[in-house]
């Protein structure tokens, strides 16, 4: 909250806006989050803070966490559960609830966090936790661990979050609340919950109207996040039944829910504003789910968090105003160039010792340095750059050497992702001698911020139209570091050739017809961007190269970021800009 003002700390108690996410990355001590998702979660709560936005966040505790990854010597992945010190970084809450769950009583207690921002601004962030004595023993584990277990687990866990943290935020003391944000469609059976409230106080019957109906969707927002299936919760009626019981089951028929709950179906039937996470994700999402209005707002990060400490001094330096305005990153296109390289040399540093210490791989600070850090999923593609190792190899050898440092994990259950991670170990022992390659272990925010500002290039190779928005080279640009990547996602709207980066393909059309196939055909284009462009740029015009690192920080880092993100909810999701501008 901001000092010496009351009316912005009635907003901090009262907020207007509650966020619901199945995980948060909120501290990199915390195993709250698995990914992307959590991360941007995180960085969302970060910027509503910084911008003094009246919000409160509900997510679980995960007391296991997601999981911490161990690989073994051929690359295998094995997870085992985290242990981390909760009264280290949450305070306990006095207050419980209760959720039904197949008929029994489920009691939810809590923690809290709050998030300081840079103006002083605080958002509440609650995690919610059945392990409490007054529960049954499967019961006291259903928020222990995230993405675990089977659906009927899952949606245990979702009736947790949205049920369980709608009744908390009532029980105390939130009657404010205007917006209910759904990130992700997890959350979505806080729906039943909110009609039920609605019911309860409007004496309406359990027949459900069309007026109810919009009273509801009045007050929801709901931003989906990806096209794969997986990213979709669905569960047969069998089990919504056994899980919900039998009214509210009737209550979702009655909302047009058919023979399986879908529960990003439910969040786009009961939210007036829907909104993908980039221009070319909301007409993809457009095209998945035709009937629904959807809208686009592009994903963001938060400069502040993502900055590597060289170029936090940098920008303290010459741009006094931009941890509290981060738009403000635009003018670094004014920063001398040498300071620029500076600043990376100094993260790269960082970034190769620690590729050193953790793997062996004999890294070299001059050598120009690939980033792929990011969830280890298929379509991620992250073996694309080893299509043709023999070639791969032959371009190191006359155009400039080239390392490249990789790191994610791939879901417990995601056998695909798994392979592709030993395929990895594999390939980087083939080319042993030639080109130096590193997997970290156990990807987390920590060891993001170190590859997204230590690498030269960041590579980005997802299968097209699969990247929702793909934020984990907007962390680098926030560095100076230039993409390499597909035209998907973000990329689509941050990339100018040769300024702040340089595409794999310049046509998705290019790639489709009958020659090798979209693999083969983004493979070629890579190589030929490295052989032509990146390696002769890097080793022989070093100005030309910093040039392009000072625009990926002013065009990249200075839009795509979680200041202009949340001011774009605040503006056209939460409709909110006059009760906003009232607290100040």
């Amino acid at each position: 909250m901001v000092e010496n003002s009351d009316a912005k700390k009635v907003a901090v108690d009262n907020p207007l806006v509650a966020y619901f996410s199945m995980e948060i990355g909120l501290d990199p001590g915390m195993p709250t989050y698995a990914g992307g998702l959590g991360v941007l979660a995180g960085d969302t709560i970060r910027s509503a803070a910084d911008l003094e936005i009246p919000m409160v966040a509900v997510t679980l505790l995960h007391r296991r966490g997601y999981f911490y990854q161990r690989l073994d010597e051929h690359g295998w992945q094995h997870e085992e559960p985290v242990a981390w010190p909760i009264n280290d970084f949450c305070k306990p809450v006095e207050q419980r609830v209760m959720v039904e769950i197949e008929g029994r009583t489920v009691h939810v207690g809590a923690w809290q966090i709050r998030v300081r921002g840079e103006s002083g601004g605080e958002v509440p962030v609650y995690l919610l936790d059945t392990d409490v004595s007054e529960n049954q023993p499967w019961d006291r584990t259903l928020t222990d661990v995230l993405y675990g277990g089977d659906d009927h687990y899952r949606l245990c866990q979702e009736m947790v979050l949205g049920v369980g943290g709608f009744r908390l935020l009532r029980a105390l003391g939130y009657q404010a609340i205007r917006r209910f944000h759904m990130n992700e469609g997890h959350a979505a059976l806080f729906v039943l919950a909110l009609g039920d409230e609605k019911l309860a106080s409007r004496n309406w019957s359990d027949s459900i109207s069309n007026e109810m109906i919009e009273a509801i969707r009045e007050q929801c927002v709901f931003t989906t996040h990806t096209p794969v299936p997986a990213g979709h919760d669905k569960f047969p009626e069998t089990l919504a039944r056994q899980v919900l019981g039998d009214r509210w089951w009737s209550i979702l028929k009655a909302c047009g829910v058919g023979e399986t709950l879908n529960l990003t179906q439910l969040a786009l039937r009961g939210a007036r504003y829907v909104n993908g996470v980039a221009m070319r994700h909301g007409e993809v999402s457009h095209s998945l789910f035709p009937g629904y209005p959807i809208h686009s707002i592009t994903n963001g990060v938060h400069a502040v968090t993502w900055a590597a400490p060289s170029f936090q001094s940098l920008y303290d330096r010459h741009l006094p105003d931009w941890r509290r305005d981060q738009l403000s990153l635009r003018y670094a296109i004014s920063i001398p160039g040498d300071q620029i390289w500076a600043a990376h040399q100094e993260a790269k540093r960082v970034l190769v010792e620690h590729v050193n210490r953790e793997t062996n791989a004999g890294f070299d600070r001059d050598v120009l340095t690939l980033g792929f850090a990011r969830r280890a999923a298929a379509y991620k593609r992250g073996t694309l750059i080893f299509h043709d190792i023999e070639r791969l190899a032959k371009i190191a050898e006359l155009a400039g050497p080239v390392q490249i440092v990789f790191s994610g994990k791939a879901h417990p259950r995601d056998q695909d992702g798994k392979e592709m991670i030993h395929k990895i170990h594999e390939l980087r022992d083939a080319l042993r001698g030639r080109i130096p390659v590193a997997y970290l272990t156990n990807y987390d925010m920590t060891l993001a911020k170190l590859v997204c500002a230590g690498a030269d290039v960041w590579l980005n190779t997802p299968l097209p139209p699969m990247e929702a928005s793909g934020t984990s080279g907007m962390k680098a640009a926030v560095n100076g570091v230039p993409s390499l990547s597909v035209l998907d996602g973000w990329w689509i709207e941050g990339h100018v050739e040769d300024v702040t980066g340089w595409s794999i393909g310049d046509r998705v059309e290019a790639c489709m017809e009958p020659s090798g196939g979209m693999d083969a055909c983004h493979a070629e284009e890579l190589y030929r961007k490295l052989e032509e462009k990146i390696l002769p740029c890097f080793y022989r015009n070093r100005e030309g190269f910093i040039e392009i690192m000072r625009h990926a920080i002013s065009l990249n880092g200075g839009f795509f970021n979680t200041q202009r993100m949340v001011a774009q909810y605040l503006h056209n999701a939460y409709r909110l800009v006059g009760e906003y501008a009232r607290l100040g």
